[in-house]
């Protein structure tokens, strides 16, 4: 059984979903491939302890405070290929940035091969159903490229401007499946 709540963010509403223990997903209106990270299911209960520490997490995060991945149990539903890409996307500190590649290149370390396709990393994180708190919104494409997200490109520009990115070297692509 899944649970949910809204909750208003200055990127817009977002909707929160955990089981018992977890926070099993949090998506912005109108995310790309909602169909296929949401569970069909979800009763709305706000009380459940997992979805009270995302709000309170999303609260100190948006009132400008680094509150820790530690404070939430994560459990986002996904392969083995994309479970890797999701736990890098974790260690991405707060107001940097990785790059596609550099993420491709990581997760080919940690699943033991030679190269990783960049292509293939992408697809993992558009599809990360822990928007924000998963940060998916620090990887860029080469060159400073802000392609790639699934909330939409507005939306990855006011968080990482909200975490104090230098926004200067970053460029919006003319086209891309971000757009």
């Amino acid at each position: 059984m899944y649970y949910g709540t809204h909750y208003l963010s200055p990127v817009g509403e977002i909707y929160l979903a955990c089981d018992e223990e977890n926070i099993i997903g949090l998506w912005i209106e109108n995310q790309k491939y909602l169909d296929k990270t949401m569970p069909e299911t979800i009763v709305e209960k706000p009380d459940m302890l997992p979805l009270q520490k995302a709000v309170q997490w999303l609260d100190s995060y948006f009132a400008g405070k680094r509150p820790e991945l530690s404070e939430l149990s994560l459990a986002p539903v996904g392969s083995a290929f994309q479970q890797t890409v999701w736990k890098i996307l974790t260690e991405i500190p707060y107001g940097q940035l990785t790059t596609y590649g550099a993420v491709a290149g990581e997760t080919a370390r940690r699943l033991g091969r030679e190269r990783m396709s960049a292509q293939a990393v992408g697809g993992a994180v558009g599809h990360n159903p822990i928007s924000i708190i998963i940060p998916c919104h620090r990887v860029v494409g080469a060159g400073g490229s802000l392609t790639g997200y699934a909330g939409g490109i507005d939306k990855k520009i006011l968080l990482l401007t909200h975490e104090g990115v230098d926004m200067t070297k970053l460029s919006v692509p003319k086209k891309g499946t971000a757009l």
